[in-house]
């Protein structure tokens, strides 16, 4: 049976906000937190950054593959995403890693709660 348009919609939004959030979060922490230093390279935040990198370009992959996991998966990402943009608000000076977390979160919250 196939998804309903709506459905194709969310999931290539939500796509879409993982893969941006990975390369935005990868971006940030390589370039802008290592060179900033001080409170952007503080283990917990790093870490932080680093994990919601991978978590988005997991879910992302999981998507592709229409895996049956991935709802599970969009519903791990969400919280991880949360979590960086709040130490990333925290620090300051992130705004647009901020953004894309917020971004990849809600869609990501849409697709955990999807049965399709």
């Amino acid at each position: 049976m196939k998804n309903p348009p709506a459905f194709q919609q969310e999931k290539a939004s939500c796509l879409e906000a993982c893969m941006q959030c990975h390369r935005i979060c990868l971006q940030t922490a390589l370039n802008h937190c290592l060179e900033a230093g001080g409170k952007h390279v503080e283990p917990d935040h790093y870490r932080l950054m680093v994990s919601c990198a991978e978590i988005c370009q997991t879910s992302a992959n999981f998507q592709l593959g229409s895996s049956p996991f991935s709802a599970q998966v969009c519903g791990v990402c969400a919280q991880v995403c949360l979590a960086c943009a709040e130490s990333c608000k925290k620090i300051g000076g992130m705004d647009e890693c901020v953004a894309a977390c917020e971004q990849c979160a809600q869609t990501c919250s849409k697709m955990a709660k999807s049965v399709h």
